[in-house]
């Protein structure tokens, strides 16, 4: 008998959102609904068996569905988060160790330069090696006037989201051998901004600029580096200052699959460039955005 599709406009959650705000970073145990990062859904095939993988932001949201994906893919992970986001970070743990696999914890903030080169020599050495970097963590705070928009916000958030790129990936050059993968991560956002998401959307452009620059370097070397836009997804990100208040019930429901986007249906993006099968694969953004167009 042949399976029926999938109508993608009710694949996942369509209704509305009800408020919920949450100090940032927030976090997603406390979200209703709470988000479908693949816990129940993902199967794996075994495409990333004994790699060793750095996920920033792995605690809830994208992050959270990439390290799952990649647990279950046959990976070990070193995950890192904030140390408020702790109570998110054990969950993820639990799950990967329920596939056999390992994973540490680094906990840290990403806005400083020297704990990046921390992180990065730990998940080196307790890993044993490192052959991926999915750099997933970003801030977003929502800000209607830029005059609103404080000089504390645009360094925190060109801190997080554009800076820890660069002090990462110098950090980890020396571990990453011929074959290694790095995967960053921009956004809709990074080509058409909203106007309350000044700062955020200014950094996502700088990802993509980074992205395809990083890939023309270090393609001799061996290395890949491609970068993934989501549009609209329904993380913690959102309803802690991401999103205003009295846009939450509808969010997600402008684009043309009429709903928000769950971090599960990103994970096997993040698993493809992180494997072999994408070994041609570097300088790209690949939009997972519901229909909003990158232009």
């Amino acid at each position: 008998m042949v399976k029926h599709q999938t109508d993608p406009t009710k694949k996942y959650y369509s209704g509305k959102f009800p408020k919920q705000y949450q100090n940032p970073p927030g976090l997603q145990k406390d979200m209703k609904p709470k988000p479908d990062c693949g816990e129940e859904s993902y199967r794996g095939t075994g495409q990333l068996e004994d790699k060793k993988i750095l996920i920033t932001g792995g605690d809830s949201g994208i992050g959270r569905a990439a390290a799952i994906a990649y647990a279950r893919e046959g990976a070990d992970i070193a995950l890192n988060y904030l140390p408020e986001e702790q109570a998110d970070a054990l969950e993820v743990k639990e799950l990967i160790e329920k596939e056999g696999r390992r994973v540490f914890l680094i906990p840290g903030d990403l806005s400083n330069e020297a704990f990046n080169q921390q992180m990065v020599k730990e998940a080196h050495d307790k890993l044993g090696g490192l052959d991926v970097l999915a750099l997933v963590a970003g801030m977003q705070q929502s800000v209607e006037d830029i005059t609103g928009l404080t000089t504390e916000q645009l360094r925190r958030t060109f801190s997080v989201n554009v800076f820890s790129l660069f002090w990462t990936v110098k950090a980890a050059l020396p571990y990453l051998e011929k074959g290694a993968s790095i995967i960053t991560t921009t956004s809709v956002q990074g080509y058409n901004p909203s106007e309350n998401l000044l700062d955020y959307a200014s950094t996502k452009f700088a990802i993509n600029g980074f992205t395809r620059g990083l890939a023309k370097q270090l393609g001799p070397k061996g290395i890949r580096v491609n970068s993934i836009a989501p549009g609209p997804i329904w993380t913690a990100l959102q309803i802690s200052g991401g999103q205003p208040q009295e846009k939450i019930p509808e969010f997600g429901q402008g684009v043309p699959l009429q709903r928000a986007g769950q971090p599960a249906e990103l994970a096997a993006m993040y698993v493809y460039l992180a494997s072999d099968k994408s070994s041609y694969v570097t300088a790209q953004v690949y939009g997972i955005t519901g229909g909003i167009e990158l232009a």
